[in-house]
């Protein structure tokens, strides 16, 4: 680490920025975000005109770099040359040394004390990014990767963590004991309610939290009923992402890809509990009671689920046992595999030329048939999207065409939709039972039926 990231307090001191360019605005808007008063030097006359969007930006005109007087530099901090002169930042440079003072040189990292990083702030907790002036677009795109995964009310959450740290240092007397709580306070309920406005209610909880603590009681968990969409990790929503991270104990469904479960902690239990055709590893009934069992311990537990944990997920008798048992529970909605491997294959749901209604079907029904309302499910203008019809597709199709569907209506079955191996097949109602077995594709599957399909060759941006 060839640079020493250094936070600076403004304590009566001042910041000197010489320049009244697009770069000197640049500093000076990154400057105001702090406390320290600024005073920009120029020898341009028209410099003041260029500050008047800043409030208690002090503009000082300078006939020359020969004429800065001494006292300009007199209770500074630091000062910033950025005037888009090379030649006059390095004189500006050396005069602010004489005076004692560290100077950052705008684009020109040899002739810099210092530097100034790409800051992401949320009150008072603030993050510093900096590439050592070496490379600006890859710290634009690490900040906006942090920033992503910050929760937009942190700030509120740091600073209710700020009211209560003399009081839990009174109730818990260990640093282990203060530092247990306050994780699972800034991890938990008591977030996510912060998150979610609800400062009120999220006070409230941390003080019962404490109190349960102080006195050796062990509080109920909660459970996060989230989804893990399609497979691709970069759709996981920024709340799914952080419930994945702080969990005790995950219950995790065949379909949700490797790649979002290396995201889980590593210190998590991990419970397998898919279901395949004809092999169960755990009976529905006994997930959902060991859902509310585990809560009941004060555990932390995420329920994964791909796709969408309401759409063919059986997460709504899931959350009715635990509504039964008392036990706290969220929701987070994911992207149903109907959204994303239609998307990911180019292929709209919906379009105005060819369909104003999309019907999701399952093509494994819970009395283990695929028997359905055929006759609804032939229309003009609709698209039909099919869960888990890959081993009835055969059924499907003969049923539609009897219905009056056409032969020739395209089908396209998608295995393994967003993610690096996505395949998409591209038939008829006619063909498909037969082209599916000859290019032995498999499960996960979503098959969609309706003229959409004929925009894959257009649209399939995968491809």
């Amino acid at each position: 680490m060839n640079w020493l990231p250094l936070y600076f307090k403004p304590q009566g001191q001042s910041v000197l920025v010489f320049g009244s360019g697009d770069v000197a605005t640049r500093k000076v808007r990154f400057l105001q975000r702090t406390e320290f008063p600024i005073t920009v030097i120029s020898i341009d006359e028209t410099a003041k005109d260029r500050f008047t969007e800043f409030e208690s930006v002090d503009v000082i005109h300078s006939t020359g770099l020969d004429s800065l007087s001494s006292q300009l530099f007199e209770n500074v901090i630091f000062a910033v040359a950025a005037s888009e002169d090379h030649s006059a930042d390095v004189f500006f440079a050396q005069q602010a040394r004489q005076a004692g003072i560290p100077v950052h040189v705008a684009h020109s990292i040899d002739d810099s004390d210092f530097l100034l990083p790409a800051v992401i702030d949320r009150g008072p907790i603030s993050v510093a990014v900096s590439s050592a002036g070496q490379h600006p677009t890859l710290t634009r795109l690490v900040r906006n990767r942090i920033e992503s995964v910050l929760p937009a009310r942190l700030e509120a959450l740091a600073e209710l963590a700020l009211r209560y740290k003399d009081k839990v240092r009174e109730k818990l007397s260990t640093n282990n004991a203060r530092r247990a709580f306050w994780e699972r306070q800034l991890e938990g309920r008591v977030a996510d309610l912060v998150y979610s406005g609800r400062d009120e209610d999220a006070e409230r909880l941390l003080l019962e939290s404490l109190d349960s603590i102080a006195s050796s009681t062990q509080g109920v968990g909660e459970v996060y009923l989230v989804g893990a969409g399609p497979g691709d990790p970069d759709l996981l929503s920024f709340r799914a992402l952080r419930l994945i991270r702080q969990a005790d104990v995950v219950l995790f469904d065949r379909l949700v890809s490797p790649q979002i479960l290396n995201l889980v902690r590593q210190d998590a239990d991990m419970i397998d509990v898919g279901k395949r055709r004809s092999h169960h590893t755990m009976q529905q009934e006994s997930i959902n009671e060991l859902l509310a069992k585990l809560a009941k311990q004060g555990k932390r537990v995420l329920r994964l689920k791909g796709g969408d944990p309401f759409i063919f997920g059986r997460g709504g008798e899931e959350i009715e046992t635990l509504s039964e048992h008392g036990v706290p529970f969220q929701v987070v909605p994911g992207i149903t595999a109907a959204a994303g491997c239609a998307s990911y294959s180019g292929i709209p749901l919906t379009h105005r030329d060819h369909a104003q209604s999309v019907r999701f079907v399952t093509g494994h029904l819970k009395n283990n048939s695929s028997e359905l309302d055929w006759p609804s499910l032939v229309a003009e203008q609709q698209t039909l999207v099919f869960y888990m019809g890959l081993v009835a597709l055969p059924q499907i199709a003969e049923g539609l065409v009897n219905q009056g569907m056409s032969q020739d209506m395209p089908v396209a079955v998608i295995s393994r939709g967003t993610l690096p191996d996505q395949r998409v097949l591209i038939s008829s109602l006619s063909r498909v039972a037969a082209d599916v077995t000859a290019a032995e594709l498999k499960a996960p599957t979503i098959i969609i039926i309706g003229t959409v399909v004929n925009l894959h060759e257009k649209l399939g941006w995968q491809s």
